[in-house]
């Protein structure tokens, strides 16, 4: 939330210039408050994984925030109920009929696919296109900011020699930024991927700006000047154990997989694991919210 103060503060041309959330006593007195529609395109084969760890992020701020569960029309998901589907989400058109203020496009199991050989690619393209006009700002998060930097920017994906694994330090690199308003100069993200997006394509492109990146990992969170679209590509939303849960799973199925990088105790997959994305996870989302709630209008117009 924005902390409220005098315009004639010193305090507050301070803030404004760190870029802190501030707000003079005027606009406070007359501000109308509602909840915060957040839709949720979820992508992953593990929908109810998704949306918990989703919900459990967001739920940490004093912001009241409506999350709105969207599905695929054109794709039929294999790994979930149906009745889950049925009762919990809904179809992009219902949700545009009803508005949303901010949106979360996740990752999917379809790295190795061209975008235009996604069965719900062309769907995917037209909410991104809404998005783009009638979100305030849509997070897009690992495959979703690969699929998003290809939309709307023609940067394409490239085939990583092995498949980036665990959990990376990152740096600042725009501390400005009001995405990293609280944040130390390195944090931890896990990434799950085997392609990513060069950097010199984003370097190249006028539009963007690269806000963090890893010395092993790459290029995690990049965003367009006016912060509209946000390409995240890690997992700070993701569980203690879902990088063990993933492993595992390789493993049993026969597959060549490491070991994931700095996760485990000792890099032992006997051990326990280090969680310490956790606090950073948090305070991004947080700042995201808040800054979907300042920059949305009172009354949507779908």
């Amino acid at each position: 939330m924005p902390i409220i103060v005098h315009r004639d503060l010193p305090a507050y041309q301070i803030l404004l210039r760190e870029k802190v959330f501030v707000m003079r006593e005027a606009r406070a007195i007359k501000q109308d408050i509602r909840p915060l529609r957040i839709g949720l395109l979820n992508l992953m084969p593990t929908k109810i994984a998704t949306e918990t760890q989703i919900a459990r992020i967001l739920s940490n701020t004093p912001l009241q925030v409506e999350l709105i569960l969207i599905q695929m029309e054109s794709y039929q998901p294999k790994n979930t109920d149906h009745n889950h589907l049925s009762n919990f989400y809904c179809s992009f058109q219902d949700a545009m009929k009803i508005g949303l203020d901010g949106m979360i496009i996740t990752g999917a199991p379809v790295e190795n696919l061209p975008f235009e050989e996604v069965d719900y690619w062309k769907e995917l393209e037209d909410i991104m296109r809404y998005a783009k006009e009638h979100v305030t700002s849509t997070l897009h998060i690992c495959w979703g900011a690969q699929a998003g930097l290809y939309f709307h920017h023609g940067i394409n994906k490239q085939p990583l020699p092995e498949k980036r694994f665990g959990v990376f330090a990152h740096r600042v690199a725009d501390p400005t930024c009001l995405l990293f308003r609280g944040f130390d100069d390195r944090y931890a993200c896990p990434h799950s991927r085997h392609t990513e997006v060069p950097l010199e394509a984003i370097e190249a492109n006028e539009n963007l700006r690269i806000l963090s990146v890893s010395d092993e990992a790459g290029v995690n969170i990049v965003s367009t000047t006016d912060l509209r679209q946000i390409y995240v590509f890690g997992h700070m939303e993701y569980d203690a154990n879902t990088l063990r849960k993933e492993y595992e799973r390789d493993i049993d199925k026969g597959m060549k997989i490491d070991v994931p990088d700095h996760y485990f105790v000792d890099d032992d997959p006997t051990q326990e694991v280090i969680v310490n994305w956790r606090s950073t996870a948090h305070l991004f989302y947080g700042n995201w919210l808040n800054l979907v709630y300042q920059k949305t209008p009172y009354v949507l117009t779908p």
